[in-house]
């Protein structure tokens, strides 16, 4: 068997987990209601890991996560991740997902589709559902069919998956809101000149 090890790690949203071995990220953790449940949680994916400090490549992903947590636009597609055991169905899903940039935002039928056909969004969902590298694989990204959240199975559900796309700046939806330009809002909002005559 191969060495594994994890961590815990402050972010803005809580303590995260992250597990790792010899080819890579086994398992990320977004928090739970205590870090003795994300930690549990964790376990549970990687239960012959051990707590330990994380090798430079893996601090590396962890300095990463942290950053896009606190809303800085950070690149996480260069992190090796080891999915042995995932179906390749699955695998394919999380490599279309991991192309989604910060702010950005693609629908499960669009990925369906980019995997040749729409047919699968269902399919990609529940892929999205088991997904074992949360931030990495940005399944938080993926909205349903008409801008819908969906749905999200961390802790939190789409609560969280709401607090993610915010942080990110994504738009949810066509509808403006107060800081676009070009909103009623904020046309509403300018200064009124005043007639000088």
């Amino acid at each position: 068997m191969t060495d594994r090890g994890l961590t815990l790690f402050d972010t803005q949203i809580g303590p995260c987990g992250i597990a790792w071995g010899d080819r890579g990220v086994i398992a990320v953790q977004l928090p739970e209601r205590t870090e003795a449940r994300t930690r549990a949680q964790l376990l549970r994916r990687c239960p012959h890991g051990r707590d330990a400090t994380p090798p430079a490549h893996v601090q590396d992903a962890i300095e990463g996560i942290v950053s896009l947590l606190n809303g800085e636009a950070h690149d996480l597609s260069a992190i090796v991740l080891d999915m042995d055991g995932l179906t390749m169905f699955d695998r394919r899903v999380y490599e279309v997902a991991r192309t989604i940039m910060p702010g950005a935002t693609l629908s499960y039928g669009e990925i369906a589709a980019r995997l040749g056909t729409s047919a699968l969004a269902r399919d990609v969902g529940q892929a999205l559902g088991r997904n074992p590298f949360p931030i990495i694989v940005p399944c938080h990204r993926v909205l349903a069919a008409g801008g819908k959240v969906g749905g999200f199975s961390a802790n939190g559900g789409i609560t969280t998956k709401l607090r993610l796309l915010t942080i990110e700046r994504a738009r949810t939806s066509d509808t403006p809101t107060l800081f676009d330009g070009d909103s009623a809002f904020a046309f509403a909002l300018r200064p009124r000149r005043r007639n000088s005559s």
